[in-house]
């Protein structure tokens, strides 16, 4: 008998049956409470939904498939663009609109300010709408030309992986303009009112165009996205300050970073060393480091106990033995290095083959050695920690991403360059190291492999969402600046900063 009958059949025979009398009806205050269970019971009865029944789902997408390769979000994000920008946000020079926008930003902020509403929120985020050339085209151009293996640097390295490399412009841009019902991540929220903006995010691809263009096209497209941008009222309302510009490759952008200097620039690295970016271009207190995209794949759990008595080889390096600048230890590394057992330094490329062999050779290895190349960083770092191969950092000017938020010395050696040229001194260092600091080390590096895994949609505690943590960080110097910048006189004398800077040392091994 079905729940419906049973439910009928007790409800009948009791209060509704007058010729039903028990000494349970005698009270008035129990027959209202039977008659209010019947009730109840054919509430329930007639409300539940049939067992087949499919009950929607509040959350459309509560396990999305998350892509962490460039090329196969890409082509996903490419697919499900319906269509493109059908209008953008050009305007023409304006001074009135820039005072209104003015304005309208002092009320907002005033109203944040007296309500509250500034303690703990996201940051808000205005993103341009930039005309497709420097957006799609940009990625189509890469979707179109990445199977062309042929297309090389001067150096030999392949030019879309150099890009995929660098791609933090993509993985920021796509997570921005995702449906808000789709993000994870919640540091961050686009606002479509620029009044309402902490910050303004400018979509274009300056990696891709430079590697994928003719110099001279590239350059005339460079003038052109920087003439749209500064044309922009808030821009010149704040001279760029509160502007964000993914300018990952050191050599993108580079013709016309002069003016753009006072904008937060999302960076590999600051080399101090003069050879990428000039005096006064970058730096810690408007700039943010962001990680290479790692070229290996990631050694997940599963993958990380099988390696643990594979791990034999004490001290790895894999790739080019002669750079420039501070990249030039590397060949005297190599020299120090060569010969010792249990250590393996090879010259190595960066094409299909080399991935596999460095990434072979990181899993079976305790220690990797990432030393300075033409910049201070590389993207061998990257590729250690998701190996799970604890780095060995030889790069004394060397900046590091999230570093406000991360401490790498729970999953990295610091050396000095002097320390680590010393006959012999590196490997007695890493062998002095006890056995229950390196297993540590390589528990903090799984528990810190998020934090460098770009991926779409974005993840909580991924890069993506640790840009906007540390954002947030700067916002209030932004605010400071822009305000000092509007009301200062022109023949006032400008203030100095000074970033005083000293080397990478050694960590004594008794101090772990």
């Amino acid at each position: 008998m079905g729940k419906t009958a049973t439910a009928r059949q007790y409800c009948s025979s009791s209060s509704m049956n007058p010729n039903f009398k028990t000494p349970l009806t005698r009270s008035p205050l129990l027959l209202f409470i039977i008659s209010l269970t019947c009730l109840i019971l054919l509430f329930y009865t007639f409300s539940s939904s049939p067992p087949n029944q499919l009950i929607p789902n509040p959350n459309p997408n509560p396990n999305p498939i998350i892509h962490y390769s460039f090329v196969n979000s890409l082509q996903k994000f490419l697919e499900n663009t319906g269509s493109r920008n059908i209008h953008d946000d050009t305007v023409v020079p304006d001074q009135e609109k820039v005072r209104k926008l003015d304005d309208l930003v002092w009320r907002t902020e005033t109203a944040r300010l007296y309500e509250q509403v500034f303690v703990n929120s996201p940051v808000r985020v205005y993103v341009y709408q930039m005309p497709d050339k420097f957006t799609y085209d940009m990625l189509w151009l890469f979707q179109n030309t990445y199977r062309e293996t042929l297309n090389l640097t001067s150096n030999g390295s392949p030019v879309h992986r150099l890009i995929q490399q660098h791609s933090v412009d993509y993985w920021l841009w796509a997570d921005l303009i995702a449906p808000e019902s789709e993000r994870l991540v919640k540091s961050v929220v686009r606002v479509h009112r620029q009044e309402e903006a902490d910050l303004f995010y400018v979509p274009f691809f300056t990696t891709i165009s430079f590697f994928l263009l003719e110099k001279q096209q590239c350059k005339a497209l460079y003038r052109e996205a920087l003439k749209w941008v500064t044309d922009q009222p808030a821009w010149k309302r704040s001279e760029g300050r509160d502007h964000i510009f993914p300018i990952h490759h050191p050599w993108s952008f580079k013709t016309v970073r002069k003016f753009v200097k006072n904008a937060i620039w999302l960076l590999p690295d600051m080399d101090s060393t003069g050879n990428w970016y000039k005096p006064g271009q970058v730096s810690l207190e408007k700039d943010l480091i962001l990680p290479y995209v790692p070229n290996l794949d990631l050694c997940d759990a599963k993958c990380s106990s099988e390696s643990a008595s594979k791990r034999t080889t004490l001290l790895y390096f894999r790739g080019r033995l002669k750079r420039n600048a501070g990249g030039k230890i590397r060949s005297k590394l190599g020299a120090e290095l060569g010969n010792a057992d249990d250590v393996i330094i090879e010259e190595g490329s960066a094409g299909e083959a080399g991935k596999i062999a460095a990434q072979t050779g990181m899993r079976k290895s305790v220690f990797c050695l990432s030393p300075a190349g033409d910049t201070p960083s590389s993207a061998r770092l990257f590729d250690a920690i998701v190996s799970g191969c604890i780095p060995v950092i030889v790069s004394d000017e060397l900046e590091l991403p999230f570093e406000g938020i991360l401490d790498y010395r729970k999953i990295a050696l610091f050396v000095s360059s002097s320390d680590a040229v010393q006959p012999g001194w590196l490997l007695t260092y890493l062998r002095s190291i006890k056995p229950t600091q390196i297993r540590e080390m390589q528990d903090n590096l799984a528990k810190y492999v998020r934090h460098f895994l770009y991926s779409h949609p974005a993840q909580p505690l991924g890069p993506e969402d640790l840009v906007w943590r540390m954002m947030a960080g700067k916002l209030i110097n932004i605010k400071l600046h822009t305000r000092r910048s509007q009301r200062v006189v022109k023949e006032s004398r400008s203030i100095c900063l000074c970033d005083c800077r000293r080397p990478n040392t050694t960590f004594p091994v008794n101090s772990r």
